[in-house]
């Protein structure tokens, strides 16, 4: 198959990319990793695996089930302890580029003698992508890349999904360059679209095969951002829950009449968790609640002192990170799930307590509203502790048949637009394109 370069260089002969995966094998008749799977993929992306990434393991394996064969590849492991199973096999099966030193600089070294003209071509984008006073960056953007097109060529693979249109993204447009291999990128947000100029967002956009957007949102703001010429590559995959998740239907949570209310989230600015505080402090002043936070990150020691400092320390627990085992078994013990979230692209705990059949409550921002409003939670202002607190109060009072109806419309709201397979076969029909 042909297609056109966007980069100038002519057509691409890509011989050997042709797959035929998106139909023609039942969902579970493929295992992963098959020899004889019809396409030959890598993925790609910054830190992996991460407990906060499970989203990308999740559509890795309905790829593989499909009968594509995925390589897997990251920038940097992320240094956590897994408790999970699945996330120790999947760091095994990872290749992390900035673990052998010698083999980047032998990479560079080979691509400048083999492949002069494109190696200084790659060279010189990493240098406008990064902004010339950043030339280690560009320099390490580059070896990367080098690196990447040796393991891509060695497997035999011709197209790298990429996950975050940031430095990934950027590395995969220099592989492009290098080598005859294609590159897509799925974006999140909110990282992307709080510096679209400086990440360059139009030309990653122009030069991949097509872009994914994980909501409606997303599309608008990579539209935004794009050429109108280039708004027909961009389109919307949801992600998707575990299959844990998905089959948490064989057991329904019963709902819960203790007071007690789940976060699930990164402990970062972005997450709004500070805000939650203040709102639990309102909310424990009139009613007896508990809320336990699942999660850890840098502001950590913040958000233990102001716990402290509102007295709180008997109506809040610091989880930590948890396996998703125990996030489904906190789930069944609690009346709702809260994301207070300032930034956020379309969150996938949102989606996996809603298959758990909880109500959710998370602040109107990005994709959320796409999938949470009144009748499946309490959708609330951005910023606002009164406002989070009223929801929480909410959750708290109401009787159980109005949180047994929410959490099965939230349940069947999910099966229907978050199914993995169902969304790996959205992926799967890109890819064999």
């Amino acid at each position: 198959m042909e297609i056109a370069d966007p980069g100038g260089r002519g057509s691409l002969a890509l011989q050997g990319w042709q797959c035929e995966a998106s139909d023609a094998l039942p969902v579970d008749s493929a295992p992963a990793g098959e020899a004889g799977a019809t396409c030959r993929i890598a993925y790609f992306t910054n830190v992996y695996p991460k407990i906060s990434h499970s989203f990308i393991r999740t559509e890795i394996a309905a790829l593989e089930r499909r009968g594509f064969a995925v390589h897997r590849f990251t920038i940097r492991r992320s240094g956590e302890r897994f408790e999970d199973a699945e996330d120790r096999g999947e760091d095994d099966r990872t290749t992390a580029l900035l673990e052998n030193p010698r083999a980047l600089a032998g990479a560079v070294r080979a691509s400048l003698i083999t492949r002069p003209r494109a190696a200084l071509a790659a060279l010189r984008l990493s240098l406008c992508m990064t902004g010339r006073k950043q030339g280690l960056r560009a320099l390490a953007y580059f070896a990367e890349a080098a690196l990447l097109v040796r393991l891509l060529e060695r497997e035999d693979v011709r197209h790298i999904h990429v996950h975050f249109g940031t430095n990934p993204a950027a590395v995969a447009r220099l592989v492009a360059r290098l080598a005859q291999v294609s590159y897509s990128f799925t974006v999140h947000g909110p990282d992307e679209f709080d510096d679209p100029r400086g990440l360059d967002l139009a030309g990653k956009i122009a030069e991949a095969r097509f872009v994914v957007a994980v909501s409606s949102f997303g599309r608008g703001q990579l539209m935004r951002w794009a050429s109108p010429d280039d708004w027909h590559r961009i389109r919307v995959v949801r992600c998707a829950v575990a299959p844990q998740f998905v089959r948490a239907a064989a057991r329904p949570c019963a709902v819960v009449q203790a007071p007690r209310l789940l976060c699930v989230a990164r402990l970062s600015a972005q997450k709004g968790l500070p805000l939650l505080i203040e709102a639990m402090a309102k909310v424990a002043a009139q009613r007896a609640v508990t809320l336990d936070l699942i999660g850890d990150g840098e502001d950590r020691t913040a958000i233990e002192r102001q716990i402290a400092q509102a007295g709180l320390q008997e109506n809040v627990r610091l989880l930590g990170w948890q396996t998703g085992e125990a996030i489904r078994e906190a789930l069944g013990e609690v009346r709702a799930l809260i994301l207070p979230s300032f930034a956020e692209g379309l969150p996938v705990v949102l989606m996996e307590a809603m298959a758990c059949e909880r109500p959710v409550i998370a602040t109107a921002i990005a994709g959320v509203p796409e999938l949470v409003d009144g009748e499946v939670g309490w959708l609330v202002p951005s910023g606002s502790a009164n406002a989070l607190a009223e929801a929480m109060i909410s959750a708290l009072d109401a009787q159980p048949e109005e949180l047994a109806a929410m959490g099965r419309r939230g349940r069947a709201r999910v099966l229907e637009r978050h199914d993995p397979d169902q969304n790996a076969a959205q992926l799967a029909a890109l890819l064999s394109s």
